[in-house]
C-alpha cells in the first residue's frame, strides 16, 4: 500500500479515517482525517491533522512535516500510527482497492510477496469499520490475506457487508482454494448470493509434487477438489499461475491441464513474478529473465484463447511478450507501486503496458526495449 511519513504528535493510538481537504460539517468531523498545506490553522474537532508544515504546539492529533501531500484525494481512507505513518488503505481514484483479512497462511509458497505469520488480532471488526467508509460508487473490491478462508465465518460477514452497503461492488477474493475443499464451507459461500464475485486461486503445476513443493505444502488435490466444489455451486473461478524458473517449462502442458480438467473456469491469469518478500530470498531458485519463456507463455495463452477461455497476462511488459499475444496482456499493477524505466519514455505503447513493480527497478528483464513502431 501507498505510504507516507511525518512527525506524529498526540497519537498514542491508530486512526482510521477518511481524507478531507474542506471543512466538513460538524457531526461528520469524527469519521475524517483534515489535510492542509501550508498552513497552522488547524480546524478541530478531526480525527486527525496531517499537514507539510513543520511542528508547533498543538493539542490534536498531528503528522508534521508530511511531504508529497498531493498523493492523497479527497475520499481516500488512511491509517495513521504512532510511529509517524500514514498507510491509504483505500484509493478513491484506484480500480485496485482490497482489505486485507489476515497475514496468517496455510501455504509458505517460494515466492509470496506477503510473508505469512503466525499469529495475529482478528481483522474482521477493523475491516468492517475500513469498508464503511469506501465511496458508494467503488466498483471492485479485493480480498486478501495471507489466505482469507482463515478467518472462517467471518469471511461471510464481510461479503455479507459488502453486498448490502457496496451494492455495486464486484469481489475478487485470492484464496488457495484449499478451504473449498470443504463442501459445506463452499455452500456457504455460495448462500451469500453475491452478485459478482469470483474466487481466484494459484495453480502452479499440472504435477502434484511439483505444485506442493512451491506452495510448501501437500494440497494439490485439495485444491482441486475445492476447484470443483466451487464449480458444483457455480461460483465464478479464476486462475492465476505465476511465472518463474521452476514453472515457466511447463506453461503449455499446464495449459492443456487446465482446459481438459478445468473448462468451466471463467478466467485464467498468467502472472509475471513481484521480486519482493519470500521471491526475494528464494530469487536464485526463481529468477528467470521473462523474455527467455516468451515461447512457453505465448504457446500457453494461445492455447487457452484458441479453445474460447478468457486469458490474461498480467504485470508484462509488451516489449518482451510475443506480439501475438499482446491483446492479452493487462494493466494489472496496483498505482502505487507500479513504474516505467527510462528505456520506457520514448515508448509508443507505453500507456498500454502494465509497466512494472517497483521491486523490478534493480532486477528486471535485460531486454526491455522501447516500442518505435507497431501495427496494434
Amino acid at each position: 500500500m501507498k505510504q507516507l511519513k511525518g512527525n506524529p504528535q498526540n497519537i498514542n493510538n491508530e486512526i482510521l479515517g477518511k481524507v478531507t481537504f474542506k471543512d466538513v460539517g460538524f457531526f461528520s468531523k469524527k469519521d475524517y482525517v483534515f489535510v492542509t498545506p501550508n498552513t497552522s490553522n488547524f480546524p478541530k474537532g478531526y480525527l486527525a491533522v496531517i499537514t507539510d508544515v513543520e511542528n508547533i504546539e498543538t493539542k490534536q492529533p498531528t503528522m508534521f512535516g508530511v511531504q508529497n501531500l498531493s498523493d492523497l484525494s479527497e475520499g481516500d481512507v488512511v491509517l495513521v500510527t504512532a510511529d509517524g505513518t500514514i498507510s491509504v488503505l483505500y484509493e478513491i481514484h484506484s480500480i485496485h482497492n482490497a482489505i486485507m483479512t489476515t497475514e496468517r497462511c496455510n501455504h509458505r509458497c517460494i515466492m509470496c510477496p506477503q510473508p505469512p505469520i503466525l499469529q495475529e488480532k482478528d481483522k474482521t471488526d477493523f475491516n468492517l469499520k475500513l469498508l464503511s467508509m469506501f465511496d458508494k460508487s467503488t466498483k471492485e473490491i479485493g480480498i486478501t490475506g495471507g489466505e482469507p478462508t482463515l478467518i472462517g465465518d467471518n469471511l461471510f460477514v464481510l461479503i455479507e457487508y459488502i453486498k448490502k452497503h457496496l451494492p455495486d461492488s464486484s469481489i475478487s477474493l485470492l484464496s488457495n482454494g484449499v478451504k473449498f475443499a470443504d463442501y459445506e464451507y463452499t455452500r456457504k459461500l455460495a448462500l451469500t448470493f453475491h452478485h459478482d464475485l469470483q474466487v481466484d486461486v494459484p495453480i502452479f503445476s499440472d504435477i502434484d509434487t511439483k505444485h506442493n513443493r512451491i506452495v510448501g505444502a501437500k494440497t494439490f488435490y485439495k485444491t482441486i477438489e475445492g476447484l470443483y466444489n466451487l464449480a458444483k455451486f457455480r461460483q465464478k473461478i479464476g486462475l492465476r499461475i505465476v511465472v518463474h524458473k521452476q514453472t515457466y517449462k511447463r506453461l503449455p502442458q499446464l495449459a492443456e491441464f487446465i482446459y481438459r480438467n478445468f473448462p468451466f473456469v471463467f478466467h485464467v491469469a498468467f502472472m509475471q513474478m513481484e521480486t519482493t518478500g519470500l521471491a526475494e530470498q528464494n530469487i536464485d531458485e526463481l529468477w528467470i529473465d521473462p523474455y527467455d519463456y516468451r515461447f512457453e507463455l505465448e504457446e500457453a495463452v494461445l492455447n487457452l484463447a484458441r479453445r474460447n477461455m478468457r486469458v490474461s497476462v498480467y504485470n508484462s511488459q509488451l516489449c518482451i511478450l510475443q506480439e501475438s499475444i499482446w491483446a492479452y496482456a493487462r494493466q494489472s499493477i496496483s498505482n502505487w507501486k507500479n513504474i516505467y524505466l527510462p528505456e520506457c519514455v520514448s515508448c509508443i505503447l507505453k500507456n498500454e503496458c502494465a509497466g512494472f513493480f517497483v521491486s523490478a527497478e534493480n532486477r528486471h528483464s535485460q531486454n526491455i526495449s522501447a516500442i518505435q513502431n507497431c501495427i496494434v
